[in-house]
């Protein structure tokens, strides 16, 4: 399995020097991927929508902190060697999408290939209107048609695109990705819609263990979603086993164990043990990249937290 970090640029992230020092902890102590999250406003009074806690509430909805997600991974490259860069993800229709295809090849070739496209949809409506994009209820076909733009500016030699929201012709689109046959994308989500993204575009499936309504916070309940994914992929003709399988568990990562909504411990609680045992048991249904959040208060607590977890769970798996 590889383990791999999800980073909200904000709070103790939001500066240069800590994120430097993050990144290149990460890479030592055997993280294979970086990811952050991306916003890019945040409204004034907080939207209640946010999927993945209970209070439906997003972090930093009280004071807005947010960096935008692939200018902070190119600049997380530039400090770097080795350690992949993911979107955690990014929100698709909040930019445009030769806009979108030119940052994500930039990152990508500056980086030597490092990049992996993390999508989603998005939740937020305040932040759609801020930005002026095409309407919130179309996103999930905005994201579907600016995924095919990105693939044909990324691999053909004279891409054109005519559809409903993007238009292009007679363009080039030149240098390609490093990444063959393009960046990798991972579609986020645990929605019915999400899943048959997943299963039409991506080259893998990120979901999320703790959304509200479609909870997959246990093994046994990824196996189910891992199952209804194969299930869409089969209807559409592909492969179940061509589509690769991440899971982000946002839970805090925590030495002392804590109760689950359900009443069982939550996962990567309590002791190092009991970690190794939830990382084996994902493996076992199907996860082959497990993104864990160790972001704290302080950057104190934050590297503390990624080293002891690199040196008790990530060492003893490989």
């Amino acid at each position: 399995m590889e383990f791999g970090i999800h980073l909200g640029t904000r709070g103790c992230l939001a500066n240069r020097e800590n994120m430097m020092r993050v990144a290149a902890d990460a890479e030592a102590n055997g993280y294979g991927i970086l990811g952050v999250n991306d916003h890019l406003v945040l409204p004034g009074t907080p939207d209640a929508t946010y999927p993945y806690t209970a209070s439906g509430l997003h972090p930093a909805a009280d004071h807005g902190q947010c960096f935008d997600a692939i200018a902070t991974l190119a600049f997380i490259a530039g400090c770097t060697q080795r350690i992949k860069l993911l979107t955690s993800v990014i929100v698709v229709p909040y930019r445009p999408a030769v806009l979108t295809a030119k940052l994500f090849q930039t990152a990508d070739v500056l980086s030597g290939g490092r990049i992996i496209a993390g999508v989603g949809a998005g939740w937020m409506k305040a932040e759609f209107d801020a930005l002026g994009t095409e309407p919130f209820e179309e996103r999930g076909a905005v994201t579907d048609e600016y995924i095919e733009a990105w693939k044909s500016l990324w691999t053909q030699d004279r891409p054109s695109m005519h559809g409903k929201y993007v238009q292009f012709d007679n363009v080039l689109f030149e240098p390609k990705p490093v990444s063959k046959p393009h960046p990798p994308i991972w579609v986020g989500g645990e929605s019915g819609p999400s899943l048959r993204r997943a299963a039409k575009y991506g080259d893998a499936w990120y979901p999320g263990s703790s959304n509200v309504k479609f909870p997959l916070n246990t093994p046994g309940r990824m196996k189910s979603g891992i199952e209804r994914l194969h299930r869409a992929a089969e209807k559409l003709g592909r492969d179940p086993a061509a589509i690769d399988i991440a899971y982000s568990c946002p839970g805090p990562l925590s030495w002392t164990a804590r109760q689950a909504p359900d009443g069982g411990r939550q996962m990567f609680s309590g002791s190092s043990d009991d970690m190794l045992a939830d990382a084996a048991a994902l493996q076992a249904v199907g996860v082959n990249h497990l993104i864990v959040h160790p972001q704290r208060p302080t950057i104190e607590q934050t590297l503390d937290l990624l080293q002891r977890f690199g040196e008790e769970v990530i060492r003893k798996t490989s």
